[in-house]
């Protein structure tokens, strides 16, 4: 069995610095169980990996409040005991959220009910108004350290994934005309593909940091080189579908030696048949793409 190491990141350091300094904040309005615990969801909920993604939290942990705190309201100025009206809460909350995105989770909404339910000396209202602002102060803090403190780039795994797929096509070209009966998938490059638009994704996600101009034309580079990937993916999966693949040009030839590909495969381009012209012709393209992808890569 695979060991797995242990890897301490920098978001989990973030988040942890969150919640202490959430947790100090709320201290001075008194730091009862459940005001540390409702700054300390805010705060993790709120380091998320892009911008986008921390203010759908923080709309998700608001939301979460205040329908927890509405419903306990309700309930406790009803004619009802604390255990049935949680009960009765519970499964209003529940049927309520399963109406809602697969982000909002009913845990937080029946926290609040049970705590607001189950206290008889407490202001309902006061209460809940506190635990709005206690979960506000956790949110702020986290949304602050997760923009400010080392914000996440993930401009290096865009590149390395480039990187990667051009390793993958010169391998696939190599494996192409390797003299022999079996020809490659591009299964490999379209997972790259699959990676690199998930990337792409994160990256555009983050939209404080866009508002540099550098960072939107970065933004606009690297999907360029996305489509061009994709475009290059379109022409290696036809050169795969062939029972064998035609006969390469000198040209062509000379030209993957320039990549790094190793072509062993020694037919002569003595006569031109349908076959050889396909082939040429798609890895004409390939390695024009290739070398397009590249240049906007590097920002040519």
């Amino acid at each position: 069995m695979k060991r797995r190491k242990i890897h301490v990141g920098l978001r989990t350091v973030k988040t942890a610095a969150a919640i202490i300094i959430a947790m100090i904040l709320v201290e001075p309005y008194g730091a009862t169980s459940s005001r540390l615990i409702l700054a300390m969801l805010g705060a993790m909920a709120a380091v998320q990996p892009t911008f986008k993604e921390s203010l759908e939290a923080c709309v998700t942990q608001t939301v979460g409040v205040l329908v927890g705190a509405a419903a306990g309201v309700i309930l406790t100025a009803l004619p009802t005991g604390p255990l049935t009206s949680v009960l009765l809460g519970v499964i209003f909350v529940i049927t309520v959220y399963n109406l809602l995105p697969d982000a909002f989770s009913p845990s937080l909404p029946c926290f609040i009910l049970v705590m607001v339910c189950t206290d008889s000396e407490m202001a309902p209202i006061a209460y809940a108004l506190g635990r709005i602002w206690d979960t506000a102060i956790g949110l702020g803090v986290g949304i602050a350290v997760n923009m400010l403190v080392f914000p996440y780039d993930n401009s290096r795994q865009i590149r390395d994934t480039m990187g990667g797929l051009d390793k993958d096509l010169v391998l696939f070209l190599e494996e192409m005309f390797d003299g022999d009966s079996h020809l490659p998938d591009a299964e490999a490059m379209n997972t790259r593909l699959a990676l690199l638009k998930t990337q792409l994704s994160v990256f555009a996600n983050q939209r404080l940091l866009l508002h540099v101009r550098r960072r939107k034309q970065e933004l606009e580079r690297y999907k360029a080189c996305q489509r061009k990937a994709q475009e290059l993916v379109s022409h290696l999966e036809v050169l795969a579908q062939l029972d064998r693949p035609g006969r390469l040009s000198q040209e062509n030839r000379r030209r993957l030696a320039a990549c790094g590909a190793k072509v062993t495969d020694t037919r002569r381009l003595d006569s031109v048949m349908e076959k050889d012209v396909v082939t040429n012709f798609h890895v004409s393209q390939i390695l024009s793409i290739r070398r397009d992808l590249l240049e906007t890569l590097s920002g040519q």
